[in-house]
C-alpha cells in the first residue's frame, strides 16, 4: 500500500521553539509606514449606535429612512430579472465604471459649470478611495500637503499612509502661503460644509486657493461630498467650475474633483466619483487596476438606476428633513449651552463644529459624556494631522444632526451642556489644587 500521502515528511524549519511557542511577531514584518496608522475614532463611535440608551452624535451618517429603499429594490429586481443586465451587473466590469453613470456624472458636472465627458469620469468604491489613489500617485514621502485645519478624518487618514507632511490653515486664511521652508506638493481642500466644521468656503477663499496653487504650481484636490446637500442661499462655483472659466477646459484645468452617492443615495452602495482632465484620469485607473480591478457593477447600476429619473427629487426629499434637525439643533444649543461655548451656523452639510472654553479638553468630556451622560460626539483632536502636535483641537468637537430625531437632539444637547457645566465649574478646583502642590 502506497503511504506517502497518508505520511507526509516532516518540512525542516528554523522557527525557533520559542517563536513557535509564541506565534509569529508580525510588528517586526510591518513596514515603517504602519506606524502612522491610526484607527478612525468616528469608526469606533460608531460601534455604540446600537447600544441601549446612547445618543450618538458621533457619526456622519444620513438618516436611513431617507433612503430610496423602494426605487433602489424595483432596480435591483429589473436587473436581476434581465439575463443580459445581470450577467453584466455580477461579472467583472471595467475599472472606470458602468457608462451609463459615468455619462450621468458627467452630465451632472456639466450642469455644475464644469463640462466634461465620461472620459473625465472614474467611478470609485465611495470618495474615500478617490482620496486613497489621489494619495498614492501625487504623494510621496515627506511631500507636503496644503489643507485647512480642522480637516476631513478621512482625508489625513487616506494621505498618511504614503508619508506626507502638512502645511495647515484656519479656514478663514485659506490659501494662504505656507510657512518658510513648506513647499506644498498638493493642496487638499472642503469648499462646501466642510467636515468636521460645517463651513462653506466663499467665492474669495476659492479663488484665493486656485491663485496660490497656481503660483506653486501644485494640484488641487476638491473634496466635494456634501456639496448637494445645501439649505440656503446661492449655490457657488466648485473649485473645478472655477479653474474650467480661468483656464477654458477641464483638460487644462490643476483641480480633482471628488463626489459621492453616499450622502444622498445610500453609503452601503459605495459608489463614488473622480472627474479630472484625461491626464490624471488614466493616472489614477492604473492604481485602481492594481488596488481592486473594478467597483461593484451591480451597485453603479443600482445607483443609475435612482438618480437618472430621481435624483432631483431625493434632494428634495433630504433637505427639508436635515435643515430642520440643523435648526432644532441650533436652537437647542443657543438654550443649553453656558457662556463661553461657541459653535458654527452651517448652511448645509451634516455637522456642527462646537469650541469650548478655555480649560476643557473633549477628550476627557467625551470620556465623561459616555459612561454618565450616555451620549457620544467626536474630540476635535480626530481632525487634525499628526504633527500638529497631540493638544490641536482639543477644545473642540464635532457634532452631527442628520441622523437624530427632535426630541433627540432636545435631550443629547441638554445632556451635553450640563456636562460642559460641570467640567467648567471644577477647573477653578483643579488650578487650586495645582497651586497648594
Amino acid at each position: 500500500m502506497d503511504t506517502s500521502l497518508a505520511s507526509p515528511t516532516p518540512v525542516p524549519t528554523s522557527t525557533s521553539v520559542h517563536e513557535r511557542a509564541e506565534g509569529f511577531d508580525w510588528s517586526r514584518a510591518l513596514a515603517g509606514r504602519t506606524d502612522r496608522l491610526k484607527p478612525s475614532e468616528i469608526r469606533e463611535f460608531l460601534k455604540l449606535l446600537g447600544r441601549p440608551g446612547i445618543i450618538s452624535f458621533a457619526g456622519g451618517i444620513p438618516d436611513p429612512a431617507l433612503f430610496p429603499a423602494e426605487s433602489l429594490a424595483a432596480t435591483a429586481a429589473a436587473i436581476l430579472a434581465d439575463p443580459a443586465r445581470r450577467t453584466q451587473a455580477l461579472q467583472y466590469a471595467p475599472s472606470d465604471g458602468y457608462l451609463p453613470l459615468r455619462e450621468w456624472v458627467a452630465a451632472h458636472m456639466t450642469r455644475l459649470w464644469a463640462p466634461c465627458a465620461a472620459e473625465n469620469i472614474l467611478l470609485t468604491t465611495g470618495s474615500q478611495q478617490a482620496l486613497d489613489l489621489l494619495g498614492k500617485v501625487l504623494l510621496d514621502p515627506g511631500d507636503t500637503v496644503l489643507t485647512t485645519a480642522p480637516a476631513y478624518l478621512g482625508a489625513l487618514q487616506a494621505f498618511e499612509v504614503y508619508e506626507p507632511t502638512y502645511a495647515t490653515t484656519p479656514v478663514e486664511h485659506v490659501g494662504a502661503h505656507p510657512g518658510p521652508g513648506q513647499t506644498p506638493t498638493v493642496a487638499y481642500a472642503v469648499p462646501d460644509f466642510s467636515n468636521p466644521s460645517g463651513e462653506t468656503l466663499t467665492l474669495g477663499q476659492r479663488e484665493r486657493l486656485l491663485d496660490t496653487a497656481e503660483e506653486l504650481g501644485i494640484p488641487v484636490i476638491e473634496d466635494a461630498a456634501y456639496q448637494a446637500l445645501r439649505f440656503e442661499g446661492e449655490a457657488l462655483p466648485s473649485l473645478l467650475a472655477l479653474d474650467i472659466m480661468r483656464t477654458g477646459s477641464i483638460e487644462r484645468s490643476r483641480v480633482v474633483h471628488t463626489g459621492t452617492f453616499s450622502k444622498t443615495i445610500a453609503p452601503g452602495l459605495r459608489v463614488g466619483w473622480i472627474c479630472a482632465s484625461r491626464a490624471i484620469i488614466q493616472t489614477l485607473l492604473l492604481a485602481r487596476q492594481a488596488a481592486d480591478l473594478h467597483s461593484s457593477a451591480f451597485d453603479q447600476m443600482l445607483v443609475h438606476g435612482v438618480v437618472e429619473t430621481g435624483f432631483d427629487a431625493q434632494i428634495a426629499r433630504i433637505l427639508p428633513v436635515y435643515r430642520h434637525r440643523r435648526d432644532r439643533m441650533l436652537a437647542a444649543l443657543a438654550r443649553e449651552m453656558p457662556e463661553g461655548v461657541t459653535w458654527t451656523r452651517p448652511g448645509g452639510g451634516m455637522f456642527v463644529w462646537l469650541t469650548l472654553p478655555e480649560g476643557l479638553d473633549s477628550r476627557h468630556l467625551v470620556r465623561d459624556a459616555i459612561r454618565n451622560e450616555g451620549i457620544v460626539f467626536v474630540p476635535g483632536t480626530a481632525f487634525f494631522p499628526s504633527d500638529a502636535g497631540g493638544d490641536a483641537g482639543s477644545r473642540h468637537l464635532r457634532l452631527n444632526f442628520t441622523c437624530s430625531d427632535d426630541a433627540t437632539i432636545d435631550d443629547g444637547i441638554a445632556r451635553l451642556g450640563g456636562l460642559i457645566r460641570r467640567h467648567r465649574a471644577a477647573i477653578p478646583r483643579a488650578a487650586s489644587r495645582a497651586a497648594a502642590r
